[in-house]
């Protein structure tokens, strides 16, 4: 099952009924430091996992490569579109999709991998996190993100009880981080990244206030489409959204901790129809506000 030397690992963890019902198990975890001119892959995987790179595979798992070092071809899809691949990109492999890559013959790579199933994935991509238009995440050169692959690698040659949890856990930072990495990527501009950054102070502490994102883009000394364009693209939200959740959260501490009138908390907030500020709150919460205070009230 193991195979390992200086610069590789190689292990397909055994997985069990009960690691199943924990809703996402790993299949196989590794790394691997390819030399110019070496065949690729090497053979040292079983079947189901070593493959022809001209003829390309299909699996049926997720699996998430990291390449660290040199250059590369990624092919994927019915229309097999290629990528050309560079260090610090990762690339997602999704079930049932044809794929190949290697390692440009002068150059070799190091790559890291994990594999995973479960219903939790399943889950995740359904909700249509990973629709990139390819699935290459360029995260760049990240310490923390290999130091989780040594980590993985470790656990899985131990094998000690839990270790499916523990690499599942792994596995969910190394999503959340590619993700995050991937959708922030862009921001190398820190005035810019400063002034997104005061702007989500002046919206918390104008909560009560009538500002709006207009009113912020003027006074930070940006185009309002510039402001709410890079706003978005750093927090994943526009202004105006991130705005209605912050009056969200002070709505919810109004109503536990005061007992003010349902319509005033809609005026002390500044929502300009009182008639929505009720409509508004049941869309997020579930609950009406008089609902929801008298949850709170009854500590359920």
């Amino acid at each position: 099952m193991l195979n390992k030397d200086q610069n590789n690992s190689v292990n397909y963890p055994i997985s069990s009924e009960e690691d199943e019902l924990w809703g996402l198990t790993i299949t196989t975890v590794g790394r691997q430091n390819i030399c110019e001119k070496e065949n690729y892959p090497p053979e040292k995987h079983p079947v189901g996992y070593f493959f022809d790179v001209e003829k390309g595979r299909v699996l049926n798992e997720y699996q998430l490569l990291y390449i660290t070092n040199g250059n590369g071809v990624f092919t994927y899809g019915n229309s097999k579109q290629s990528c050309f691949i560079t260090e610090g990109k990762m690339f997602f492999l999704m079930p049932g999709v044809w794929h190949t890559y290697k390692p440009l013959e002068n150059s070799g790579w190091n790559e890291y991998w994990i594999g995973f199933k479960g219903e939790i994935i399943e889950k995740i991509v359904k909700e249509g996190f990973f629709l990139n238009k390819t699935p290459v995440f360029n995260l760049g050169m990240n310490e923390e993100i290999i130091d989780l692959y040594y980590k993985a690698i470790e656990i899985a040659n131990e094998e000690r009880s839990g270790f499916q949890q523990a690499l599942s856990g792994i596995v969910m930072n190394i999503l959340g981080l590619m993700y995050y990495r991937n959708k922030t990527r862009a921001f190398e501009d820190q005035e810019l990244i400063n002034k997104i950054n005061k702007a989500k102070v002046m919206m918390r502490e104008d909560v009560y206030k009538n500002i709006t994102a207009e009113d912020i883009s003027k006074n930070l000394g940006i185009s309002y489409s510039g402001f709410r364009r890079a706003f978005k693209e750093l927090t994943g939200t526009s202004p105006s959204k991130y705005m209605l959740e912050l009056k969200l959260n002070e709505a919810k501490l109004l109503l536990n901790n005061t007992n003010l009138p349902i319509k005033e908390i809609s005026y002390s907030l500044n929502f300009e129809n009182p008639d929505y500020f009720p409509i508004f709150f049941k869309k997020r919460t579930g609950k009406t506000p008089s609902e929801y205070r008298n949850f709170a009230s009854n500590g359920s």
